[in-house]
Parts: structure tokens; sequence; C-alpha cells
């Protein structure tokens, strides 16, 4: 068990954690978002980013101070905290992205981790190899395999209280992710980036990117912090957060500003096109789009910086509530109908619905059937699982509507899509206090099926009668022979009129 990590509260698999940092003598609330300062082009002051954002934790690149005769002598002089002038944690890298960019850097693991330090690091960083995507199966072990080679440097050095980071690589592997998370885990390091995920988020491979994810989690201990190297849009920190990533690092509020480019939940507007500024943050409040295009070019590279943190911090701040209140997946959904690729990486997150379903909480506030894609959620999964220790006997109906006044069945169940059947007695459990539309779509009819053939299979000699409404056909093609269909169009399966019916939901 890592002691320095305690996870307080949790929906799906997204989590709310404190993460101790014991060489800057702070704890961390996750998920937290690390702004990422460049020590040579500071946008928004540290200080700043702690005392008007709220920031807790920050990251920069040692390699890039370490190769700088200045940064370096000043960062060893003085140390990290007072030449940043931040009092939070201050995370470091290593070099790999310039390994990945540029081929080769003049640093090994045990120099820059020695040499982060020295200068005040509070999480180090060793040098690993960020496989980029799609490359050969060969390739991705190769590196991998040097990747794992720096994780054992890494535990030689002596860092003190200095937490290190042990990166998951593995490309686009979901099974090689899988591998190198086992591999991290069992080292003595702290902190577990997923890593080289950059060029799929910005190539918008979302599904991708939570498959690379989900393969990183099955080889990571429940109590292992995860970072999601580079995600820093606000659009994708809901599902990321779902997937159960702890901390993101934002260098996006930055260079989209430099490129004038204004951040929004739902994506990325050019402040050349913006004729209203979607956005009530101190900025927005205070500016109108023709004040912004006006403002000279350095000023307006820190009113957009500072817009784009503004707009990243709430978001972060509106997961956290929704991890608290068990409504994550909810809010996942609404982020998904933002762009098409969102749709896609929330789809694969239900892909995974069997993995996320070990670490959602069992009973929660509320569950909103939003869409087709609801009826493939967690809950879903665990309700069909726990049919098999239902007992069912004798002759069973199985109804949408109302509970006959005739003998002619031993028990009457609820039928719920996209649940399916339960005895009337868990009507008031969740998730089966489900608030779903009038208009059922055709997948939670389906799923709702899928429930009553778990349900016949795992009682093979009761007599199930199937009272449904309208369901169409690719539903009623999943319920199993032996269940006898009935309509409800007025009438019910033992001939009682709806009227004389017991209409208690």
């Amino acid at each position: 068990m890592r002691d320095h990590f305690e996870i307080r509260d949790g929906d799906v698999a997204g989590r709310i954690g404190e993460l101790d940092v014991p060489r800057a003598g702070v704890t961390v609330e996750t998920p937290a978002l690390m702004p990422v300062v460049n020590p040579n082009i500071i946008t928004v002051s540290p200080a700043r980013l702690e005392s008007e954002f709220g920031a807790q934790i920050l990251i920069t690149n040692s390699y890039i101070i370490h190769k700088n005769d200045d940064l370096r002598e000043e960062a060893l002089d003085v140390g990290l905290h007072e030449m940043l002038g931040f009092d939070g944690a201050i995370v470091t890298d290593s070099g790999s992205f310039q390994l990945a960019e540029y081929g080769e850097i003049s640093v090994t693991t045990r120099e820059i981790l020695q040499f982060q330090h020295d200068v005040g690091t509070d999480i180090g960083t060793p040098v690993d190899i960020p496989t980029p995507p799609d490359v050969s199966r060969e390739q991705a072990e190769r590196e991998l395999a040097v990747t794992e080679e720096a994780l054992r440097d890494a535990e030689d050095v002596d860092t003190g209280e200095m937490l290190v980071n042990a990166p998951v690589q593995g490309s686009t592997y979901p099974d090689l992710r899988e591998e190198a998370g086992r591999a991290a885990y069992a080292t003595e390091l702290d902190v577990f980036p997923v890593g080289a995920v950059v060029p799929l988020m910005n190539a918008y491979r979302y599904d991708d990117m939570v498959d690379a994810v989900a393969g990183a989690k099955r080889g990571l201990g429940r109590d292992a912090p995860v970072h999601l190297f580079g995600a820093g849009h606000p659009m994708m920190f809901a599902l990321a957060a779902a997937m159960g990533c702890d901390l993101f690092d934002s260098a996006a509020y930055a260079l989209y500003a430099r490129d004038g480019r204004y951040l929004t939940v739902r994506g990325t507007e050019h402040l050349e096109d913006l004729e209203y500024l979607p956005c009530s943050c101190p900025i927005c409040a205070e500016h109108s789009p023709e004040d912004l295009r006006a403002a000279a070019g350095e000023e307006q590279e820190r009113l957009l910086a500072e817009h784009n943190l503004h707009v990243s911090f709430e978001e972060l701040r509106r997961v956290k509530q929704a991890i608290r209140t068990g409504n994550l997946i909810e809010l996942v959904e609404e982020r998904a109908r933002s762009h098409p690729a969102m749709l896609d990486g929330y789809r694969a997150l239900l892909d995974h619905a069997d993995q996320l379903e070990r670490e959602d909480p069992v009973s929660k506030g509320s569950f909103f059937a939003l869409s087709a894609e609801s009826a493939r959620r967690p809950e879903v999964r665990r309700h069909h699982g726990r049919l098999d220790r239902l007992e069912a006997s004798g002759e069973v109906l199985l109804t949408q509507g109302g509970t006959p006044k005739g003998d002619r069945f031993d028990a009457a169940w609820r039928v719920v899509p996209p649940f399916g059947p339960f005895p009337r007695a868990l009507s008031e459990t969740y998730p089966l206090t489900a608030q779903v539309p009038d208009r059922t779509d055709r997948a939670a009819y389906e799923a709702a099926a899928e429930g009553v053939a778990r349900l016949a299979e795992a009682n093979p000699d009761t007599v199930f009668v199937l009272a449904h409404d309208g369901w169409p056909e690719t539903a009623l093609a999943r319920v199993p022979d032996g269940v006898e269909l009935e309509p409800l169009d007025g009438v019910s399966p033992d001939g009682t009129s709806a009227d004389d019916a017991d209409e208690t939901p």
C-alpha cells in the first residue's frame, strides 16, 4: 500500500483523493490540475497560479533548467520554490519529451534525478521513452524494456523525501500498457504517469486514449495515483477522471493563448470568431471580444491564458462535485455530446464497464438514463450480474405494467429498461430508482431483454411471462424461447383488464 495517497470518495473509477507530498510539506487534493510552467516563458506567474487560481501543484521541465547555465545556477543556488515563487508542490519532467522530439538527450536517469533532488523538486521523473502511437509491437516492446530499466535505475537513486514518477508506456497496445502498469506498480516508486498520449489527444483519438488508460489501470493497484500526461483541455477532464486519472498537466492554457485561442468545456474557439464571450470568469466579465482583440500581443496572450486557466480550474471543480454527488458519468455524457471524438471516447469508456464496475459505488443518489449509451453503464452490468443471485420459482410475471389480482402467478416482478427484471421489493434501491425517458430507446429495451435472459438462465425450472409494452423486435429476439411473451395492450396476461390491476409501481 502506498501511504502517501488516500482515496476519500469515488464515482465510476474517478476518485477524490489526497496526495501527500512530504518534501513540499503539502497535501494535494485530487483530481488536480498542474499548470505547466516554462521557466523561459512565464505567461502567468506561479505565485498568481497559487493565489488567484488555487493551484496546489505545478509542473516544469528540469531538463530545460539543466541545459541553461543561468537557470541551472539559479535553481541550484536558491531552489525551485524560491526561483519560481511557488509554495505548493513542484513536479519536474526529465527531458523525455525532448528525447521523443529530437531523438536523444545528454542526461541519464540517475543524473537527472540527482539534479531534480538537488534543486528541490518534490516529485521527480526518470528518463523514460514515450513511445508514440501506432508503432510496431517490436518497437513498443523494445522501448518499454528501456523504460522499465530506467525505473529500476530510479529506485537506486537516493531521493530522500522526493517522490518519483514511474511512467507507464506501451504505445497503443493495451496489453503492453497493462504489463507496464504492473511492472511500475511493483517498484517502490510513487506516482504513475500514463505517458505518450498527447499525440492521441492532438489527433482527437479519445477512444484510443481511453483504451491506453484502461490497460494501464488494469496493471496498477487501486492505491496508485495516476497522472495523465498532457491532458490539458478542460473538455476531457471528466472523461479522464472517470477512467481513474488523478493528475492532469496543462500547457494548453498558455499555448492556446499564444495562438489566439479561447478554451471552453465544449471545445476551442478562435478569438477572431467570437462575437460574445460565453463565460463569466473575471476576464470575460470585464472584457468584450473587441477588448481582447484590441489588446497588444503579450497582453492579449496573458488575458486569454488567464481565461483558459479559469475555465480549466472551474471544470475541475465541477468534476470533483460530480464525484461527490455520484453523477460523474452524466457529466461525461454531457461533455461527450460536444464533439464526435468525445462521444467515441465515452463509448470506449463504456466498453470497459466491467472494469469500471469494480470501483463504481453500489449506491448513489440517482441514475438518469440520457441516451442509448446509458444501457451500457456499469450499474446496468452490475444489476445483470446480480440477477444470478435472485431466486424465482413457480410462474413469475415480468411486467412493465400493473400486477393482476388473479392468482395465476406466484410472483410479479417489475421490468424497467435498461435494467430488466427485479423483485418489487427492490424498487426503492439504487439504481432501480432510475429516471428514464418515456420514449425509451432501442438499446434500453435490448439491455432489459438481456436481463430477462440472464434471470431465465439462472432459474431454468421457473415459468416466466414477459408482459411488455411494444418492445422492438431486436429486443424480443434476445428473450429466450422459453419465456412467454404477452403485449401490454390493455389486457393483463391472465385476462384481467388493466382497470382491475394493481397499478402499484
